[in-house]
């Protein structure tokens, strides 16, 4: 009984005391963007523990007991602003509020654009708050890691890597199944064989924050299972001029012996500029016609020839410079604009070894055995122009981005060619000499406005015009065998000395949004309605043409000098050039996507919220080509039309005030790589290719991930999710043969993946085990994956008959999935005085084994094996002008091998390794001055 009633007795004096409480409530603007809400900022009532952050409107509310107090508002890179306060029990006392950045200077080393949004505290309460699964990374946390780019950025991210030029893995999942937006609209790539634009040529100082959704919301476009990659770039918040210039040394690479195109050895060369030096001859015109060079033609035509120069590779170089102004306009209006633009270069060397198979009725060997040393020269230049407009009630946005890079290759493969004529004793030299040149240019207008004073009713709309192109002019190769004194024995006929120009031009791609949300519910309008419709469509068209010679004498010439002989055989009409261009030599691609959407956000109490919706997609793919035989042949035409309804559910309850338990389900697709479909064989000068197959169909997944997630203070949090995926028909990587037993690369639709998995993520500040550790903090994230692919005995042919299955095994992992994979990153903060801060961080991360192409004919799998990369980075703020950078990358350097698996059903002769180089160990060193 006395138990009962000190209970009853507690319970009465806290309902008293909470009676006697009042609140303190209201909203925290921000004047550097036109007094728009600032949310995420810290309210606390000074001198206390008592606190709370401002909600994504900016409102935050406090209950307190009566008395008189002082409320701080903070934010990071933001002024401290106070206000005084008294609060009467059982009333509620409004104090808004605004902070602005004034002469607060920061002391991260890359410039922020948009104030403290981009802080690494400010993204984690994001995370913590909002209503869908979302993980966001920004300028400071890019920074502080050493971060140069936005692909490198966002491997600092859980279950994202970065593979070679394959581009980023999500969850293990390939490239093919992840999609970007800029600025919220849609992009195109610039590398039709990849299915985003490569993210290292976004440099971090145009990149506010980015945004990744790994599960779906109805706003976002529906092709992705792996991740959508959301890029918002920055904008002049403030005036800032700043310029870099960096340096690096790979130690394989630079100021090493290197190969290169006699054509790019020059000024123009230096620049990337060397693209007009090897376009295909004006006089072919549009249409193949087998035309025959004549002796002056051919020489008047080529400039670019098949000499090299062997070079003593320099340094690596960069240079960027950024310059952003704001200004302040009558009636609260301000206008602002950044412009940046960053060029640079680099020399890259790779050995190692490069083998394909052949199939007897022994058993399986290699065809091919080759060492390969590969020699790239890229350039990158990458321009960003932002204009931004803002009133009260009115944002306007326009962007400018344009960016060209070029990649001059020599490739040298030396040893057996074709394992039935040649030895270890008669070793062939293939050399192939390419340029990769792809230009882009997006244009993007955006815009939103409040219909509404109160801003409970707004509108946003955005449109962008993009045009790309990619091509590789007079990719040209030859082979022999080599002679003492570096020379070369080679015969001039057929496919030896021929010479390819691919073009892949994006005509137009147009990307389209427009959307309403209506806030309601009471006072605290916590609940949002939004519909919206957002699309794109796209138009390219291709031309692979080809130059082959006639039979003529043999070169016997130094290897890196054999134009002069070349030339003078032209010249007395020993052999002359030919266009050999089949009628397959064009294909036109049509595709898009249009969908309205509905969501709703609505929250049930403090605790639950839920964000549901649909979106109805509908996609189409036309695709035009002929097949072999006469240039004058109608195209074929195929059409692939599909509309999907794809619903999602996004729950959020909040245990408590600082963890959350999270739910999300949802339907989307996959679209294929645009050369994984398209109807073209690309051929390389070993006789492997890689072939198009424009008969895939897009595979469907159904997706469910719940999450627990705790944000133990400001800088720390700690993560643990599982989740599930099926895929019906995914879309793989293959190998195959051809008649002559060359190796073909080519895409296929499994009949079913079932994936699941775990993923594990915390910021742990090290001050928590020793007060002597507070300046240290431990990032690691892990995810864990089982796959389960179902292969379908038979297949169906576009003639609607059935063949069996050519795959070596009916159940195997899902083909570019690892069962696991690790980054983590220690980072230690010091300061040697008052103006001289640094950051110094070790980053880690190691994926699993992979299927890189699934097996076939009787043949096991291709697996890629782990690669682990260690990176050291040491960012110093020198002063209030000078920063500088140093890293050093790949410590480890381990090989990057790809092995034939154990598992094939017939006997395999010789050394499982297919494939295998080392990147080296890079250290690079940048200076920044902000005037």
């Amino acid at each position: 009984m006395k138990l009962k009633f000190l209970f009853f007795t507690l319970f009465i004096c806290a309902i008293g005391f909470s009676q006697n409480k009042g609140t303190i409530t209201g909203i925290l603007l921000d004047k550097d963007s036109n007094n728009q809400s600032l949310p995420f900022a810290n309210v606390l009532i000074k001198g206390t523990k008592i606190g709370t952050n401002t909600d994504v409107e900016g409102k935050y509310t406090i209950a307190i007991a009566p008395g008189n107090y002082t409320v701080q508002f903070s934010f990071v890179g933001y002024e401290t602003t106070e206000v005084p306060v008294t609060v009467i029990a059982n009333e509620t006392v409004t104090v808004n509020s605004s902070l602005g950045s004034g002469s607060y200077k920061l002391k991260d080393v890359v410039v922020k654009s948009s104030g403290g949004r981009e802080k690494e505290t400010a993204l984690l309460l994001e995370q913590k708050n909002a209503a869908v699964i979302k993980q966001s990374i920004g300028a400071q946390e890019m920074s502080r890691k050493g971060v140069s780019d936005v692909e490198e950025g966002l491997t600092k991210i859980t279950g994202i890597t970065k593979v070679g030029s394959r581009g980023l893995f999500v969850r293990g999942l390939e490239d093919r199944y992840n999609n970007l937006l800029i600025n919220d609209l849609a992009a195109p790539t610039n590398n039709p064989f990849l299915k985003i634009i490569p993210l290292d040529l976004f440099s971090t100082d145009i990149v506010g924050v980015i945004e990744v959704y790994k599960t779906f919301s109805p706003n976002i476009y529906g092709d992705f299972a792996g991740g959508t990659f959301n890029i918002q770039t920055s904008k002049g918040s403030k005036s800032v001029t700043k310029i870099n210039i960096g340096t690096s040394y790979t130690v394989n690479s630079n100021l090493k012996t290197f190969s290169l195109s006699k054509d790019a050895d020059s000024a123009e060369g230096f620049f990337g500029l060397t693209a007009d030096n090897r376009d295909l001859p004006a006089l072919l015109g549009d249409t193949p016609s087998s035309h025959v060079f004549t002796p002056t033609e051919s020489l008047n035509s080529f400039q670019s020839g098949f000499d090299v120069s062997e070079i003593k590779s320099p340094l690596n170089t960069s240079i960027g410079l950024l310059h952003s102004e704001k200004f302040s306009l009558t009636d609260g209006k301000n206008f602002s604009y950044l412009f940046s633009i960053n060029a640079e270069n680099s020399f890259s060397i790779q050995e190692g070894v490069d083998r394909t198979f052949r199939y007897q009725s022994t058993g399986i060997d290699y065809k091919t055995d080759f060492v390969t040393t590969d020699s790239h020269y890229k350039t990158a230049l990458t321009g960003l122009l932002g204009l931004n407009y803002n009133t009260n009630r009115l944002k306007l946005t326009l962007n400018s981005l344009f960016i060209k890079t070029t990649d001059n290759l020599i490739k040298d493969q030396y040893g057996v060619a074709n394992a039935e004529t040649g030895t270890g004793e008669n070793k062939t030299l293939i050399r192939t000499n390419q340029l990769d040149q792809s230009i882009y240019w997006n244009n993007q207008l955006g815009g939103e406005f409040a219909l509404t004073e109160d801003k409970n009713q707004t509108i946003k709309a955005g449109i962008s015009y993009a045009v790309t192109k990619y091509d590789q002019p007079d990719r040209k190769a030859f082979s022999g065998a080599k002679t003492p004194n570096n020379g070369i024995l080679a015969s001039i006929a057929g496919n030896n000395f021929i010479k390819q120009y691919l073009e892949i031009t994006g005509n137009t791609y147009l990307s389209g949004l427009a959307e309403y949300s209506l806030k309601f519910g009471g006072v605290d309008k916590n609940n949002k309605l939004t519909v919206g419709y957002n699309g794109n469509t796209s138009d390219m068209e291709s031309s692979y043409r080809f130059i082959s010679p006639t039979a003529g004498p043999n070169i016997d010439a130094p290897l890196n000098s054999i134009d002069e002989q070349l030339n003078a055989y032209i010249a007395s009409g020993a052999f002359h050039f030919k266009e050999s261009s089949n009628s397959t030599y064009k294909a036109i691609l049509n595709e898009g996507a249009n969908a309205g959407y509905a969501n709703l956000l609505y929250k049930f109490n403090e605790k639950l919220e839920a964000n549901a919706g649909v979106r109805v997609e509908s996609t189409n793919r036309e695709t035009k080509y002929r097949q072999q035989g006469s240039f004058d042949e109608p195209f074929e035409t195929l059409k692939y039309d599909k509309v999907y309804f794809l619903p999602s559910l996004n729950l959020k309850y909040g245990l408590n005030e600082n963890s959350n338990i999270r739910f999300a389900g949802g339907v989307t697709y996959t679209k294929p790589v645009i050369m994984e479909a398209y109807p073209i064989e690309y051929v390389n000068a070993d006789g492997t290719s890689m072939k198009g197959n424009p008969f895939l169909v897009n595979s469907d997944n159904y997706n469910l991930d719940l999450k627990y997630e705790l944000f133990p203070t400001s800088k720390e949090m700690f993560a643990v999710g599982i989740f599930g995926k099926k895929m019906e028909s995914p879309i793989e990587r293959t190998f195959t043969s051809n008649a002559a037993g060359s190796t073909i690369i080519t895409y296929l639709n499994s009949d079913n993946a079932i994936l699941y998995g775990a993923e594990i993520e915390f910021i742990y500040d090290l001050g928590r085990i020793n007060t002597n550790l507070s300046d240290f903090s431990l990032g690691f994230n892990t995810s864990l994956m089982s796959t389960k692919v179902e292969v379908s005995p038979f297949t169906t042919n576009p003639d609607g008959s059935q063949s069996e299955s050519i795959e070596t095994h009916q159940t195997r992992d899902l083909q570019g999935a690892s069962n696991w994979l690790i980054n983590s990153d220690l980072k230690y903060q010091f300061d040697f005085s008052q103006s001289w801060s640094n950051t110094v961080s070790l980053v880690y991360s190691v994926f699993g084994k992979r299927i890189y192409a699934v097996g076939t004919n009787n043949l096991d799998h291709i697996y890629e094996l782990p690669v682990q990369q260690l990176d050291f980075v040491w960012s110093s703020k020198l002063s209030e002008h000078f920063d500088l950078k140093f890293s050093a990358d790949n410590l480890i350097d381990p090989s990057r091998e790809f092995e034939l698996g154990d598992n094939s059903t017939v006997p395999v002769i010789g050394n499982p390794l297919t494939d295998s180089y080392k990147k080296g160990r890079g250290f690079s060193l940048s200076l920044g001055y902000t005037f």
